[in-house]
């Protein structure tokens, strides 16, 4: 009986390389979203020969700064955390990108992170039944509320894009 070599990362189940292949063949730029038990990080890569390279990044522990109050996991959050890495990317020239979310399922607060980088301007293919609805972005079903509008043009002032 032959002894059939599994992939260390498949078996980790860290990649799914039919999902990465199609993507790379798309050449287009890819966006993930990382959601930990306490914060959000979205980062937009180029798929390079090499490596993926990161054009940008943005985490959540940016909104304690600007006085963010409450949990840096939630849908505003993501959602703002989205929005800043699409900036950031709009201002180092990235136009188009997808999704990709790797071995990870695909939840709502990851549709809010897309929703913020559809925002910020970057074009991204995706259906507009799965994103979350304004009133979700807002925060207006949780308990401590903070102000995603104002925190939405901070960060326009703070993040120049061409």
């Amino acid at each position: 009986m032959a002894h059939t070599k599994i992939l260390r990362r498949v078996r980790q189940e860290k990649t799914n390389y039919k999902k990465r292949t199609a993507m790379l063949k798309s050449k287009f730029d890819f966006i993930t979203v990382h959601i930990s038990n306490e914060n959000t990080q979205v980062q937009i890569h180029k798929p390079e020969l090499f490596g993926d390279k990161v054009i940008a990044s943005a985490h959540s522990r940016y909104l304690i700064s600007k006085g963010w109050k409450g949990s840096r996991k939630n849908m505003p959050a993501a959602y703002l955390t989205g929005y800043l890495a699409g900036k950031k990317a709009i201002g180092k020239g990235a136009k188009k990108a997808i999704m990709y979310s790797g071995t990870r399922k695909y939840t709502q607060r990851m549709a809010a992170a897309l929703k913020g980088v559809l925002d910020a301007g970057l074009e991204v293919s995706t259906d507009p039944e799965t994103l979350p609805s304004e009133e979700r972005i807002k925060g207006e079903h949780l308990s401590v509320k903070n102000d995603v509008v104002q925190l939405k043009s901070t960060i326009d002032s703070e993040v120049k894009t061409p």
